[in-house]
Parts: C-alpha cells; sequence; structure tokens
C-alpha cells in the first residue's frame, strides 16, 4: 500500500468510487482569525487512501527552493545575464534528440548556486508554422538542460523564457498557502424590498459573525457566506467575485516581480540559437532515447498529435455538422471550455441558441440543431468561481452533473476546471478532482461508450499584479496533480499547456482563434475517428 500511485488509486476508486466519510462539523470552525491555511481541511474527512493519495499529489510537485532564503535582488535570477548552448551532438536528424543546457546568473553576474527558476521553452520554425514544448530539467544548482524531440526538418530555434525567478517562486508558494483568500466572493441576499451583500468563501472565521452554510449535501464540498443581519441564509439569490487583496507583498518581495526585469522574460544563446535537422532518410544512426515525448506539435499552424486519434479537420461547417450528428454535447467548467462552445455556435449555423436570459458569459447556455438531431450544453462549475454574478441556482458541482447523466455512446463530456483554484492550497483542487473521478467513473461504469474530455490548464500573460493571483506557476502546479489523477482512466486530455506554449501567438489566459480551432479539431477527431479499413481475407 505504500508505494501505491495515482493510477493504482484510480483503479482502486473504480471498485470503490462511492467512499462516504463522516463530516465532522467541529473541525468547520477553527477559532483563528483570518488564516485560510487550514481551509485545505474542511469538508468531509479523507480516507486513508484518500490521504495517501494526497501525501503522493503533494510530494511528486515539490518544488526546488534557494537553499538560503531572503536573499537580495542581486543575488536573484537575471535573465538578461544568464544564457543557453545547444549541446553539439553531431549531425541532427527527425526522429532524433535536441539537448540545450542552460546556466542561470544573477544580476551581479555570478552563477546561480540553486536551481528552481521556473522556465518553459519551445522549438519552433516560423517559416513552416512549426512548434513543440521542450521538458526542462533542473539539476538544483543553476544548471538546467532542456530536452526537444524533433519532429521536422529544417532550421530550428530554440526560445527559452524565464516565467520567474527561484526567489520569485518561494513568494508564491508563501501567498498559495497563507493568502488563500487573496481573491474573495459575495453574494446578494434578498426578500421583498430587503437586501443585504455578504463576504463569501471556502472558509471564513466563525468569531466575526454567523455563518451561513452552503456546504454541498453530495460532495462536502464546503462553501460558506457570512450570515445578514435581517436576512436567512435561505433567501441567497447569486455568487459573484468580490474583488482582489491588495499590498500582498513586502517592499521586499516585490523586487521579484518586475515587467520587463523578471517576468516573462527572454533567456538568450550565448552563441548560436538554431540549428539544421535533416530528414530521418539523410544520416544512417542508432535510434536515439528521447528523455521527453510531447502529446504533439504544430506543423503548417496544425496540431499534430503524437498518439491518440487521429486528427481530422473540420473546416467546414457541415463537416462538424455531420461529426455532431445525434450528439448530446455537455461542456463543463470555466471560461476556458466556454470558448468551445462559443466557437462552434459561431461556425455551426445550424446550431441556434435558446434564450434562456443567463448573463452575458456566465450561462448556463444551450443550442439545438434540429436537423442533425444535435444538442449542446454549457455550464459553469460551483465556487470558487470569479464570475461577476451567478444565480445561486446555477452554481452546480461538476460531479453532482455528471452523476444526473444517462451517458452512452451518443454522449460527449468536456471538462476544464483549473483556473479559479489558482489562489487556494492545491489540497482544494485535489479534493475538487478526486469528486469528479469518482462521478467520472460512476459514469464509465454505466455507459462505457461515454467520452470524455478534460482540458489541462494553459499558459496566460503576466504582469507583476497578475502574477499573484493567476501565475503560470500556479497553473503547472494544478497541472500536474490533473494529469496524475486521471492517469491511467478511459479519459482523453485536450493538453492546452503544450498547444500554448508550442504555437507562435502570445500567451493569454483565453487562447486565440488559431489555438481554439486546433482544440476543437482534436475534440471533433475523438468524437469523430478515423475508421481503419478492414484487411480483406
Amino acid at each position: 500500500m505504500q508505494s501505491w500511485n495515482c493510477q493504482t488509486a484510480s483503479t482502486f476508486y473504480q471498485l470503490q468510487n462511492s467512499i462516504q466519510s463522516v463530516l465532522k462539523t467541529s473541525d468547520f470552525f477553527p477559532a483563528i482569525e483570518f488564516n485560510y491555511s487550514f481551509c485545505s481541511h474542511l469538508g468531509q474527512e479523507p480516507s486513508v487512501e484518500e490521504a495517501r493519495e494526497e501525501h503522493f499529489l503533494l510530494k511528486s510537485i515539490v518544488w526546488h527552493e534557494p537553499s538560503t532564503l531572503g536573499l537580495s535582488l542581486g543575488q536573484s535570477s537575471d535573465p538578461a545575464q544568464s544564457f543557453y548552448t545547444i549541446q553539439d551532438t553531431g549531425e541532427l536528424q527527425v526522429g532524433g534528440q535536441l539537448v540545450v543546457n542552460v546556466h542561470m546568473h544573477n544580476f551581479l553576474g555570478q552563477p546561480k548556486k540553486h536551481g528552481g527558476d521556473f522556465l518553459v521553452a519551445r522549438l519552433h520554425t516560423p517559416e513552416l508554422a512549426a512548434g513543440v514544448a521542450g521538458h526542462v530539467y533542473d539539476y538544483n544548482n543553476g544548471d538546467y538542460s532542456i530536452f526537444f524531440p524533433l519532429l521536422w526538418a529544417g532550421v530550428v530555434q530554440v526560445e527559452l523564457i524565464m516565467i520567474h525567478s527561484s526567489e520569485a517562486v518561494v513568494v508564491l508558494k508563501r501567498l498559495r498557502e497563507e493568502q488563500s483568500d487573496r481573491v474573495f466572493f459575495k453574494s446578494l441576499f434578498r426578500s421583498g424590498y430587503l437586501s443585504e451583500t455578504t463576504l463569501c468563501n471556502l472558509c471564513l472565521p466563525l468569531n466575526q459573525q454567523p455563518l451561513c452554510n452552503y456546504t454541498d449535501p453530495q460532495t462536502g464540498e464546503p462553501w460558506f457566506c457570512f450570515k445578514p443581519k435581517m436576512l436567512d441564509c435561505d433567501s441567497r439569490i447569486n455568487h459573484s467575485k468580490g474583488g482582489y487583496k491588495k499590498h500582498l507583498l513586502t517592499s521586499y518581495e516585490s523586487q521579484f516581480f518586475q515587467s520587463g526585469v523578471n517576468i516573462k522574460m527572454p533567456i538568450h544563446s550565448s552563441g548560436v540559437d538554431n540549428v539544421t535537422v535533416l530528414p530521418a532518410s539523410q544520416v544512417q544512426t542508432k535510434s536515439t532515447h528521447l528523455e521527453f515525448t510531447p502529446s504533439g506539435f504544430y506543423y503548417q499552424g496544425l496540431w499534430r498529435p503524437l498518439r491518440g486519434a487521429t486528427m481530422r479537420q473540420f473546416n467546414s461547417s457541415s463537416l462538424i455538422s455531420q461529426c455532431l450528428r445525434g450528439k448530446m454535447v455537455y461542456m463543463y467548467g470555466d471560461s476556458t471550455v466556454r470558448q468551445w462552445y462559443e466557437y462552434l455556435i459561431t461556425h455551426v449555423p445550424e446550431l441556434k441558441e435558446l434564450n434562456f436570459h443567463s448573463p452575458k458569459n456566465v450561462g448556463p447556455y444551450m443550442a439545438v440543431d434540429v436537423n442533425h438531431n444535435t444538442v449542446l450544453r454549457y455550464r459553469c462549475h460551483g465556487p470558487p468561481i470569479r464570475f461577476t454574478s451567478v444565480s445561486s441556482a446555477e452554481m452546480h458541482y461538476i460531479s453532482n452533473e455528471l452523476d444526473g447523466l444517462q451517458g452512452g455512446p451518443d454522449t460527449v463530456i468536456v471538462i476544464s476546471i483549473w483556473s479559479h483554484f489558482s489562489t487556494f492550497p492545491v489540497q482544494v483542487y485535489i479534493r475538487r478532482l478526486r469528486h469528479i473521478r469518482r462521478a467520472v467513473l460512476r459514469l464509465l461504469n454505466r455507459e462505457p461508450g461515454t467520452l470524455v474530455l478534460i482540458r489541462t490548464a494553459n499558459l496566460q500573460k503576466l504582469d507583476p499584479e497578475s502574477s499573484l493571483f493567476n501565475s503560470d506557476w500556479f497553473s503547472q502546479q494544478l497541472d500536474a496533480v490533473l494529469r496524475a489523477m486521471f492517469k491511467g482512466l478511459n479519459v482523453e486530455l485536450v493538453d492546452a499547456w503544450e498547444m500554448t506554449l508550442a504555437h507562435h501567438h502570445p500567451h493569454q489566459l483565453h487562447p486565440p482563434p488559431d489555438i481554439i480551432s486546433n482544440m476543437v479539431n482534436f475534440i471533433l477527431s475523438h468524437v469523430c475517428p478515423v475508421r481503419r479499413k478492414r484487411r480483406r481475407l
């Protein structure tokens, strides 16, 4: 049992996917002030298996820290003085591997002696609209290696970015554990002509005023609001983002979050930054052991998966309509999955939206193609969610929604849930994914033909303020957890992380149309896979 990993645990949950635990209400209200580090422990008491899995997941995303904390800005990582070199391995060919060595220096020009810098890299050929993500290996001594598979012939160029220094990551870790209320929420309560608005969050201090407990009875997911002074808890009518806390950093910490200095800055080569890759047939060498195999790459602007279904291009509304004929498509999650709904509505005129008088960009939404018997639905996930205003009646948890579906070969489930959890301890995200995973397993147990696709996190634009709430480092941590928790299950991952990293477009929370169209084509390629012809006997 000590050697269990997430895949083993997932198999176990297939046999026991409805674990019920005793809910300890006494744990809900620790008598402390706004110390939100305890929030992750609210809800159902974890079982032994759940606690073991959580420990494994947290251990798997442990990040290297500087051996000495409190370093000055001058001793922190300076991308302008750091550099990389391309390892000389002789002639390179398609099917081989490119290795890049990175040497980090501080603002004093001295080599760094510890790791923990958050680096990302891609290999690309602009003329071919080709690109692929690289894998960064941290030696924890100031040096790094990046491994790129060579997937096309031509001149390929290395692009390396330091998103955050190791010193900045230390600050982000502190914020995640100690300031998980840095995004705060509110709800409006109304009865007749009387209305009040109070603060809400995953947990609130008991000693300030009475609380309304909105813990979900099915999942045990906790949520609280301060009780209105003159209204009852059942008079709540909506949920909305309240705002962002200010002045989160000390003047010392702020040094590590400077646009144009140490946030998303390029690291350049000390020599050449490109190499020529020859076609595989032109060089005869023994096979190369690849340190990293990506999920796919771009070529001629089109995403080409390296595993799973063969990629198809659905370039017309008629092709999309034929693919979705007879399908019930359910999209659950945040605004990054809503982009796919909006793409289909825009590109398929036959899909007619029903007017639910839903708030813009919130939903729920529904569209129907009567001629092709297609239904498309979108619904946002439950709290925490930073939308402007969501009716409390529409705050549904994804796992509960999945339990209400029949499923089957004509049912397509698409899930995206990550961005709104970036300000909370990772345990909160683990718990939410665990409930979704159990619901997915229950659905697949009763209807194995159901297609389930889960979107990963993606990179986005950052500045000093947004880094404290939506940093790519937070997203990377959540992304690693999501991949581990669904590993080995009969679900497909839409690798938004690699699809945004490998593309030439600047990183955005909501990827541009070029990337969205590739994502939708990837989904439709699984809905309508290429049928292999049977060989005649």
